[in-house]
């Protein structure tokens, strides 16, 4: 699977993570065994970046533990999202508990309070807690603010959602991030699974064949990926196995302007 440098982040990350969204919100030995299963099949796949958040319920202390024994080779993104210093000094305590003390990529979770959560998040920057510091959100409707953040020159990266149903990025976003130079992770790349419920006949997908693509998973991975603005995407998925497959969509050859419109057209239908 490929690496990207993330922009001035400066970490080689391969361009197809792991999300936790809802799937490492787990209870139980055997679901938090199933998540330990994903997060070494990662690992053999070529993947070693998992975001979380603590919006997600369980899903950090979840993954700590799955990667406790492997903690070394992984990337961590997660984020910081409390309205008040008190919460979100709480949130930060058991994040690097789960973590190892160490977060890889810390983002303000949509912008939520963010100028005070940046000053915390370049406090632990400066006292070796974290590496890279984010900034994300989900709508359209919050872009302008992400945008004028951007500009601030204290984040490194952003996470930001883009599918061929989600492009309003492409208007401001991803060319600000690489006029900035900033690292661009993108989450929803199957929309939440809407894109998954209307996959094309897998024939119409013959085209892309010649690109490593057997399934519309990977077409729309590689969809996002070919647009070099985008560094890496962080698909969430329950089933063992389908993190390999979402893996085999990270290499090259990348699409061209016809594939790309093809996926385009199959995702309207």
């Amino acid at each position: 699977m490929e690496r990207r440098t993330l922009g001035r982040a400066g970490f080689d990350v391969p361009v197809v993570g792991v999300g936790t969204w809802k799937t490492f919100d787990v209870r139980g030995e055997q679901a938090e065994a199933d998540a330990k299963s994903r997060v070494d099949e990662a690992f053999d796949a070529g993947g070693n970046l998992f975001d979380s958040s603590p919006m997600y319920g369980r899903a950090e202390a979840v993954l700590g533990r799955a990667l406790e024994g492997g903690r070394e080779r992984a990337l961590v993104a997660t984020k910081l999202w409390a309205s008040n210093d008190r919460e979100a000094e709480g949130q930060i305590e058991r994040s690097l508990g789960y973590f190892g003390g160490r977060v890889d990529f810390y983002e303000v979770h949509n912008l939520l309070a963010w100028p005070t959560r940046l000053d915390m998040l370049e406090r632990l920057k400066e006292d070796g807690h974290v590496t890279a510091i984010g900034a994300t959100h989900w709508s359209q409707t919050a872009f302008d603010e992400l945008a004028r953040v951007m500009r601030t020159g204290r984040i490194q990266c952003i996470q930001i959602p883009y599918n061929p149903w989600e492009r309003e990025v492409e208007r401001e976003i991803l060319p600000l991030a690489a006029e900035l130079g900033l690292g661009v992770l993108v989450m929803r790349p199957f929309a939440e699974g809407g894109l998954m419920r209307r996959s094309p006949d897998p024939a119409k997908l013959k085209p892309l064949e010649a690109f490593g693509v057997r399934t519309w998973a990977q077409a729309l991975i590689k969809w996002i990926l070919s647009d070099p603005r985008c560094h890496t995407t962080i698909p969430a998925t329950s089933k063992l196995g389908r993190t390999t497959e979402n893996a085999q969509a990270g290499d090259p050859p990348w699409f061209g302007p016809d594939e790309r419109h093809l996926v385009e057209r199959l995702a309207r239908c």
